[in-house]
């Protein structure tokens, strides 16, 4: 298994994350993404049109969406991070999946703009971003009301895994994350 890592991203640093967590081992192929601009040459193109990281490859199989990572590495090696099956709890993770999209076009476009000065309409992005870690904090707060500590499940998933990085980074783009306990 080979992840196409830049150590700064968030949506690699998941893969990371869930590979340690589960004892999967990966082989890190660092990718220059700044300044060199590496994930838009030919080589990484071919394997990625949309040009961007984390890109991940095991046995001729090539994956280029951090969820769609997350969920193969979980299917292959921890099982549990899935959460359990019922129908109620596989769509809760697949919607906080869905939503971890909301946060990288938000929270990581005002990182990326705050650390690698991309432009951006960096306002539109701290606001789409504070309402995302308040739909995070609302969701949690709910599940601590019913006995429970995380996103989707009675157990941390890969659900959990898709929002963390995002949510704790965004100070790196001009968002606090103070307002919000659950979060932190």
């Amino acid at each position: 298994m080979k992840l196409y890592d830049y150590i700064l991203s968030p949506d690699c640093y998941k893969v990371r994350l869930l590979a340690s967590l589960t004892g999967t081992k990966i082989t890190l192929r660092p990718v220059d993404f700044h300044p060199g601009g590496e994930h838009k040459t030919a080589p990484l193109l071919a394997l990625n049109p949309a040009g961007t990281i984390p890109i991940f490859e095991d046995e001729g199989l090539v994956l280029t969406e951090s969820s769609a990572i997350l969920t193969y590495l979980a299917a292959r090696s921890g099982p549990d991070w899935l959460g359990d099956d019922t129908p109620e709890t596989r769509a809760r993770v697949a919607q906080w999946l869905a939503f971890s999209q909301r946060l990288s076009a938000t929270i990581g476009k005002a990182r990326v703009h705050d650390m690698l000065n991309k432009p951006a309409d960096i306002d539109a992005c701290r606001r789409g971003g504070i309402q995302c870690l308040r739909e995070i904090e609302a969701a949690l707060v709910e599940r601590r009301l019913a006995g429970h500590a995380f996103l989707a499940a009675d157990r941390p998933t890969i659900a959990d895994i898709a929002c963390f990085p995002h949510s704790m980074l965004a100070p790196d783009g001009g968002i606090s994350v103070d307002p919000y306990p659950s979060i932190r």
